[in-house]
């Protein structure tokens, strides 16, 4: 977005407001954001969370703590997953995944952070001594007592633990082994890279929202959840 500068009176004032705006919400948020110098800066100013910068001032629209969190969530994962790897400068994300799993866990959330380099990073979100932490999450996919917490107990379907499949996610195709079965009827995590309507696997029909989904592992890191109807073969 581009900010017309106005007079320095006027924009100082904007810019404190929108500071304290953030800070409230953030504080109910469990976020802490460092000293943001807006008196030299006015709405150019970055808001930063632990020295990592977040966005200027400019770039936060309507105060509400969805926009704010999600803003604040995108760069916190993105940082934790690159720290996690020790990746190379200049090195981005390019998606950022929420996983659908068992509620409660001892963390908030499990989300995928895809790199540029294709790499699966899995990253929680949890509240700390009263402040939100990202961490990689230490994910064994050979631990069905860990995967039972996260996705359930295994449900049954056409293909099976230890099959060789090739999948199609995001116009692209992958080739794993299937570690995993999700009970069907679970909601589907980016729904938006899923095919609508009905499949027909093996002689069996079914709509998206009942289909099994299984958990590939593909040698890309965390594996990839899907529907039934993105195996290929």
């Amino acid at each position: 977005m581009t900010y017309s500068r106005r007079n320095s009176v006027e924009e100082q004032q904007e810019a404190r407001q929108k500071v304290e705006q953030i800070t409230a919400v953030c504080e109910q948020l469990h976020i802490t954001l460092d000293p943001i110098d807006w008196q030299h800066d006015g709405m150019r100013a970055l808001v930063k969370v632990n020295n990592i910068d977040i966005a200027y001032l400019q770039d936060f629209g309507p105060c509400a703590s969805d926009d704010i969190l999600r803003r604040v969530q995108i760069k916190l994962f993105e940082h934790a997953a690159l720290q996690s790897i020790h990746a190379r400068p200049g090195l981005k994300a390019l998606m950022w995944s929420p996983i659908d799993i068992v509620q409660p866990q001892e963390f908030l959330s499990l989300w995928v952070i895809t790199l540029e380099t294709d790499e699966r990073i899995p990253i929680v979100e949890t509240v700390r001594d009263g402040q939100r932490v990202y961490e990689p999450y230490p994910f064994n996919g050979n631990d069905e007592q860990q995967l039972a917490r996260l996705f359930g107990p295994a449900s049954k379907g056409e293909y099976h633990p230890g099959d060789s499949v090739t999948i199609k996610e995001r116009e692209r195709q992958y080739t794993g082994t299937i570690i995993y079965s999700i009970p069907p009827g679970k909601p589907v995590t980016n729904r938006k890279y899923a095919s609508r309507g009905y499949h027909t696997i093996s002689g069996v029909a079914y709509a998206n929202d009942v289909a099994p989904r299984y958990i590939v592992d593909c040698g890309d890191g965390f594996p990839h959840i899907v529907h039934q109807s993105q195996i290929v073969q």
